[in-house]
């Protein structure tokens, strides 16, 4: 068999670590836990939680690389993936858009919800248009760039022989791309750094690179525990960093190591606690919690607010928003997601 028919559970469990990092990054955003040891402990823990984001970039690339087969037409894998993707993307979307209209909000504009729609909202230096309705989905604008580009990154990618001279270039371009956003204005310093698919797309094919590196067999041999435990490092780490380099460029090769190394583990068939049934159904719900956990998040506060709920401990509407945000996330994707992938593929096989 060879490395690339194996599937990879732990890979999908650890994506609901991430997806739970995001949520809990957007959590202390909103100051749900103020004053005391609370906002000491949600800030040290889910601070840094936005980098669950380039965690995704960098496991899109190695899982497309990990089951992309050869001569693979690319209409075929950007029907697969707009199957995959967009589905989520326009329930969750219409959903935020309504959510927003019914509490007066007037701050979105047309073009906004159009090119988020579209998904073409990272694009755009404004937060205005970038984070608008359904702030999540500016990653999903980034991941549709890197599907398009994918079959000729792919074509690249196989053709490398030194993979880890590749990967530690793409790492070095990644920790460079803070210094080249010194050249803006703060607010497109960060979307330069953030949210602009071009500068994002280093993640990606290190992604790429690293499935490339594993199918090979140049693995190092770096095991999960001692790979998770430099993310843990790089990820408390990146609080204290200056500038934006915090962001993404101190956690990309601890995350990088860390997926390869996990796949390696499942290749193998070692024990991995991310690979157990439970953190399998999550991982497979995480992307349709992660589009959906913001506009719960937003919804519930301002729900709570408009009511004059006062006086609880901030663990419980926490934890109100979680539960909503993981029921619906699964209504998600036992509903729209799973049916559409299976109708819209179903389709495209036919054509």
């Amino acid at each position: 068999m060879r490395a690339s028919d194996t599937r990879l559970p732990s890979l999908t469990g650890l994506r609901f670590v991430a997806a739970l990092a995001v949520f809990g990054f957007h959590l202390n955003a909103l100051g749900l836990f103020r004053g005391g040891p609370a906002e000491s402990a949600m800030g040290l823990l889910f601070g840094p939680g936005a980098i669950g984001v380039s965690f995704f970039f960098v496991l899109s690339g190695f899982v497309l690389t990990w089951s992309a087969r050869p001569g693979q037409a690319a209409t075929s894998i950007w029907r697969r993936r707009a199957a995959k993707i967009y589905p989520n993307h326009v329930v969750a979307w219409f959903v935020a858009l309504l959510g927003l209209v019914v509490l007066g909000a007037h701050e979105v504009s047309a073009v906004s919800v159009v090119l988020g729609a579209l998904l073409l909202q990272a694009w755009v230096p404004a937060e205005s248009v970038f984070f608008a309705v359904n702030t999540p989905a500016w990653s999903l604008s980034c991941e549709a760039a890197f599907y398009l580009a994918f079959p000729l990154l792919i074509r690249w990618v196989t053709r490398v022989t030194r993979p880890w001279w590749i990967a530690g270039a793409l790492a070095a371009a990644v920790a460079l791309v803070p210094v080249a956003a010194m050249l803006f204005p703060p607010p497109v310093e960060y979307w330069f750094v953030y949210v602009f698919p071009v500068t994002r797309a280093l993640e990606f094919a290190l992604g790429m690179v690293m499935a490339r590196i594993v199918m090979t067999g140049q693995w190092i041999g770096l095991r999960p525990l001692p790979a998770s435990a430099l993310v843990l490092v790089a990820y408390f780490g990146s609080a204290h960093v200056p500038g934006t380099f915090g962001f993404v460029a101190v956690t990309v090769v601890p995350l990088a190591l860390l997926i390869a190394a996990v796949a390696v583990s499942d290749v193998d068939g070692t024990r991995s606690p991310w690979r157990s049934r439970p953190m399998v159904w999550l991982g497979e719900v995480s992307f349709a919690f992660y589009l959906v956990h913001h506009f719960v998040i937003r919804t519930v506060a301002e729900g709570l607010d408009e009511l004059g709920v006062t006086g609880i401990p901030a663990v419980v509407p926490a934890a109100l928003m979680f539960s909503v945000s993981l029921v619906l996330a699964w209504l998600l994707f036992r509903f729209v997601e799973k049916p559409a992938f299976r109708l819209l593929t179903r389709q495209s096989q036919a054509v």
